[in-house]
């Protein structure tokens, strides 16, 4: 007799491996009518991997993540939350890098990776921006490293539990009871656990499924204390709300557990009775894995109850009924579609990996040359930078040139007057001019190198020069100097030296060769936003002037006026200011000459 169920067992197993082969036929022609979501998803990744849609495909892979994790692979969704994972870390999106990060860890954390998943709850916390889920995840974080230490393990889920409550996150919650049930159960603190199982059923009312595991967590608590009538009450009131659902597969699996209970509690009867419904309703459905279940289980009670007539009806039925059941099989098909599709998302992903490492190469070589391009543009600009500081000192030199160019000839008349002082036995007259000139050419000296001094130190200059040449020609002209009193001349700064020249030319020129005696007038007065300084003499003005001057002269005087246009502008193009130069012939009766320099004000030396 056993080598007759020898035989049978093996045929089964042939017409297993044959009958593989057919279904697998079979599900060619069933994939147009079949299409589950986790093939929806793996079909959307496809696309987005062909239109490069980084975003489509992170969402897609933490779909497939979910659906694997709702369906008990925790190894595949791992591997998804990964991919999705690499996917956000791309697009640097950081709350959602928290998010699957935080998935990633309590899949880690039920599959005993305490180390992984410690680590990720670390990172999770890092990574938001919300300081409840930071502390969320750092409570986990700390949870894991004192694994020993159940207190703390409690006070620091009654922490995340607090938080959860106020944001009303019902997954969360039902997860951090489901904890606090699980390290109660470790130290056998039974009624504990149950109470934090059913509070975790406060909060699954939206996932049946999840549902139905706590209750079956806590029937095996009430079986483990052999309180069997409460685990078997347990068990069929799931029984009976997957019967009004319509629920066939946790019809299966329960009529599977009420019969491993009957068993335990001597009833063996019952145990068959609900073993051959789970077989029944099994190879109706077309659920090859619970048909196995059922019937292993059957065949082993036969064995060991010698009954060997049931065993051999059993696998007759079975081989009979094999082709339906696994033609009728929607996960052989979703499997096969899913390994499929998979197979070519994997090529999609190391085509987009070469692509990408084709990208990176590409914009490295992009940065080293737009990095080549930025140091030529900085070597020109420092070599521009070089050439405009090299123009502007020229203009400097120039400037200070044009300003040194009328020292010689002040010096060289100076020295004349003092010669004729001498000659003519006025000592006293020249001492005093030596004094006073001495000063003058300290000041000068000090100020040499600028080409900006204040309006009070021009004027001091202006006016030292003004005694000098009225000593010298003070039967030829007095002086007045008019300040407007509401001009402050310490806040102001002019040009130095620009209008020394024009005081000589009044006086050389104008004033020296009147026969009565004549005036000069030096005039400072604002005018909006300038200062107007006008040199106002009533001389025998520029054309009576021309006539009698000799050629070395008319030289002179020509240079001096365009010495003093030069450096107007010179300094208008250096220091970027406006500085405007008149010279005006009075009108008959009048004689003389009106000279007018107007500059902007300039509070700081530029």
């Amino acid at each position: 007799m056993r080598c007759i169920f020898s035989s049978l067992f093996l045929v089964f197993i042939l017409c297993l491996s044959s009958n593989l082969t057919m279904a697998q036929d079979s599900i060619k022609k069933k994939k147009a009518a079949f299409e589950s979501k986790r093939i929806k998803k793996s079909e959307e990744i496809k696309m987005a991997f062909e239109l490069n849609d980084e975003e489509s495909i992170a969402k897609n892979y933490e779909s497939l993540a979910e659906d694997f994790y709702s369906k008990k692979n925790e190894s595949k969704a791992e591997e998804y939350y990964q991919k999705a994972l690499t996917s956000y870390r791309k697009l640097k999106r950081k709350e959602d890098i928290a998010r699957v990060v935080r998935s990633l860890a309590k899949i880690q954390e039920s599959q005993k990776k305490y180390v992984q998943a410690s680590s990720n709850y670390k990172v999770a916390s890092e990574e938001t921006s919300d300081k409840n889920l930071e502390i969320i995840n750092t409570n986990d974080f700390n949870r894991l490293k004192n694994s020993a230490n159940s207190g703390l393990q409690k006070d620091l889920l009654n922490s995340n539990i607090k938080i959860l409550e106020k944001q009303d996150k019902k997954e969360e919650l039902s997860d951090a009871y489901l904890k606090k049930a699980e390290t109660d159960q470790l130290e056998n603190k039974t009624e504990d656990a149950i109470n934090n199982y059913n509070q975790a059923l406060v909060y699954t009312v939206a996932e049946p499924e999840k549902t139905i595991s706590i209750k079956n967590k806590i029937a095996d608590i009430y079986l483990g204390k052999n309180e069997f009538d409460k685990a078997l009450e347990i068990n069929q009131s799931i029984l009976e709300s997957a019967e009004k659902k319509n629920d066939f597969t946790t019809q299966i699996t329960q009529k599977q557990k009420l019969a491993s209970l009957y068993f335990q509690i001597n009833k063996p009867e019952k145990a068959v009775e609900e073993l051959k419904t789970a077989y029944a309703l099994a190879s109706k459905k077309g659920n090859t894995a619970e048909v196995k279940r059922s019937l292993l289980a059957l065949v082993d009670y036969y064995k060991r109850n010698g009954n060997d007539k049931e065993r051999l009806l059993i696998y007759n039925d079975f081989l009979q009924n094999f082709d339906a059941i696994i033609q009728s099989d929607t996960t052989l098909i979703d499997a096969k579609i899913f390994q499929v599709t998979e197979e070519k998302i994997k090529q999609l992903e190391k085509e987009k990996e070469l692509k990408d490492e084709l990208i990176d190469k590409k914009n490295t070589f992009n940065f080293v040359l737009i990095g080549a391009v930025i140091l030529l543009l900085l070597f020109f600009g420092l070599i521009i930078k070089a050439l405009y500081a090299i123009k502007k000192k020229n203009k400097k030199i120039a400037l200070q040139s044009l300003r040194r160019e009328m020292n010689p000839h002040f010096i060289f008349n100076s020295l004349n007057s003092v010669n004729q002082f001498i000659s003519q036995n006025k000592e006293l007259e020249a001492n005093k001019y030596l004094s006073n000139y001495s000063q003058l050419m300290r000041n000068i000296m000090i100020n040499s190198n600028k080409d900006f001094v204040s309006l009070s130190n021009e004027i001091e200059q202006l006016k030292k020069y003004l005694d000098l040449e009225h000593l010298r020609f003070q039967d030829k002209f007095d002086f007045e100097i008019v300040i407007d009193p509401t001009l402050d001349t310490d806040a102001f700064f002019v040009p130095n030296m620009i209008i020394q020249p024009h005081i000589e030319n009044a006086i050389w020129h104008g004033l020296r060769y009147k026969k009565e005696k004549g005036k000069l007038l030096l005039k400072v007065e604002p005018k909006s936003n300038t200062i107007i300084i006008s040199i106002d003499d009533d001389g025998i003005g520029i054309a009576q002037s021309n006539a009698l001057k000799t050629e070395h002269q008319k030289v002179h005087q020509s240079r001096g006026v365009s010495n003093t246009k030069e450096r107007i502008a010179l300094l208008s193009e250096l220091y970027k200011t406006h500085i405007t130069f008149n010279i005006t012939e009075k009108e008959q009766p009048l004689t003389g000459t009106i000279v007018t320099v107007e500059f902007p004000f300039i509070h700081k030396i530029p």
